[in-house]
């Protein structure tokens, strides 16, 4: 990879971290109210609920642009971190976070989905 794109996406990558910010406009959403009504109880632990996964979104983001940048900084930006093959630039202009090839992500990806689909299974098999 070229000097002039690692620095294109050290740029990118800083301007995201940037943006991530300190997370402090999604912590505020975490404010424990308290209400004599039912209805106003649930709204607010919903909107809590949404925020804390929005706060753990925004944390996993941040770890994942940290480590691009160290990787850039490191000279492995750019190379799967499973089977050491470059990524794609089309994947990495769009997702330049990204240390997995397209191919290896889609394998974590069925994996994943084959996890959760039989631990609903057994969610469902234990009702």
């Amino acid at each position: 990879m070229k000097k002039s794109e690692l620095q294109g996406f050290r740029r990118t990558l800083r301007a995201h971290q940037a943006d991530i910010g300190t997370g402090a406009r999604t912590r505020e959403a975490l404010a424990i109210e308290t209400s004599p009504d039912e209805l106003d109880r649930i709204q607010q632990a919903q909107l809590r609920d949404f925020a804390v996964g929005a706060l753990n979104r925004e944390s996993l983001r941040l770890r994942q642009v940290t480590a691009a940048l160290d990787r850039i900084d490191r000279g492995r930006f750019g190379i799967c971190l499973s089977c050491d093959q470059e990524i794609g630039s089309r994947r990495l202009v769009a997702l330049p976070w990204a240390d997995s090839c397209i191919v290896c992500q889609e394998v974590v990806d069925r994996s994943s989905m084959d996890l959760h689909r039989a631990t609903d299974e057994s969610l469902l098999s234990a009702a």
